[in-house]
């Protein structure tokens, strides 16, 4: 079936239902959010020869109805809640019904379809390990956030409140020393290559390589600027007419930024590439932060670089 007369479907997924819209035609239905209902869900998209299906992220709720209609052959999208958003203001719409979101999301499935960035927007298929390992590295940021929210309190704590909060704290700590065990085997296990090569940059440590391999599983297949695009540290114009603003980074996947800008915190004293760059832009009068920034960009660009070629660290090649 040609685009021109191709469906559209926008799925609204909930923790107990998924509502869908499929357009031209505004044919609608609900499904139970659970492998019975994605069967079902996956037959009536079938009976109407859906060409692209565009889902939003909704805390999880809508990981399983996506893998499930991406092993079966659908071309999915799963788009930020952000991308709703605004598309859902260009289109004038303010009220918000599980139904209207459906049709909302089918209305920029159609428009998606024709986007030069359809092949990379599409959902990959489901890899179970690296699901486990996403898992993981979600879990340790939870324990971390939770250890440092602990802290916080413990520094105005008094008495038997005191006592509860380092109680908490040791709990805690156990939990993430076994995280970070449980980490460490199974990227020994699955991921032993790759491990080996970002492994061998100084500064990149086991939760940067666990965050790449997790929820950047794209590094090495995308040309440099588009991986910085992805990750939201690629500069981008605000001009308009005679005005030339000020580049700034936006966008992208802030759990892969957060690693990166703990492995350059100890790159840029140790790292004998980017060590240097950072001195250099500063003694160039770059503010701080906009130095770690691009040290940022420039690790990302080598560590793709190093996935791509399948090459180990080598700073001649990086020190230029």
């Amino acid at each position: 079936m040609n685009a021109s007369g191709a469906q559209f479907a926008g799925i609204d997924v909930s923790k107990a239902s998924v509502d869908v819209c499929v357009v031209p035609g505004e044919q609608a239905s609900s499904f139970t959010n659970d492998a019975t209902g994605h069967e079902a869900l996956y037959r009536w998209l079938q009976e109407r020869a859906v060409r692209l299906v565009v889902l939003e992220a909704t805390g999880g709720y809508e990981r399983e109805c996506a893998a499930a209609l991406c092993v079966r052959g659908c071309a999915v999208m799963v788009i930020n809640p952000r991308q709703a958003r605004d598309f859902a203001r260009s289109q004038g719409q303010l009220a918000k019904t599980d139904r209207l979101d459906a049709r909302l999301l089918a209305q920029l499935a159609r428009v998606l379809d024709q986007s030069p960035k359809r092949a990379q927007l599409l959902q990959p298929p489901r890899d179970a390990q690296r699901d486990e390992l996403e898992a993981q590295v979600m879990r340790r940021r939870q324990l971390i956030d939770m250890r440092v929210a602990e802290t916080h309190r413990l520094a105005q704590a008094q008495g038997a409140i005191r006592k509860s909060i380092q109680q908490i704290i040791k709990v805690l700590d156990r939990q993430i020393g076994q995280i970070d065990h449980d980490i460490d085997t199974h990227l020994r296990t699955y991921h032993a290559p790759t491990r080996a090569l970002l492994d061998s940059v100084t500064g990149v440590g086991t939760g940067t390589i666990a965050t790449l391999i997790a929820m950047l599983p794209e590094l090495g297949q995308m040309p440099g600027g588009q991986i910085s695009a992805l990750v939201g540290l690629a500069p981008f114009n605000c001009d308009s007419g005679k005005h030339r603003g000020q580049r700034r980074i936006w966008g992208g996947r802030a759990q892969v930024r957060r690693a990166l800008y703990m492995a350059c915190m100890s790159a840029i004293r140790f790292n004998p590439v980017i060590a240097p760059f950072y001195q250099r832009l500063l003694t160039q009068g770059k503010p701080k932060k906009v130095a770690i920034v691009a040290c940022m960009h420039k690790l990302l660009l080598i560590l793709n670089a190093m996935m791509r070629d399948h090459t180990p660290w080598n700073p001649a090649l990086h020190s230029a």
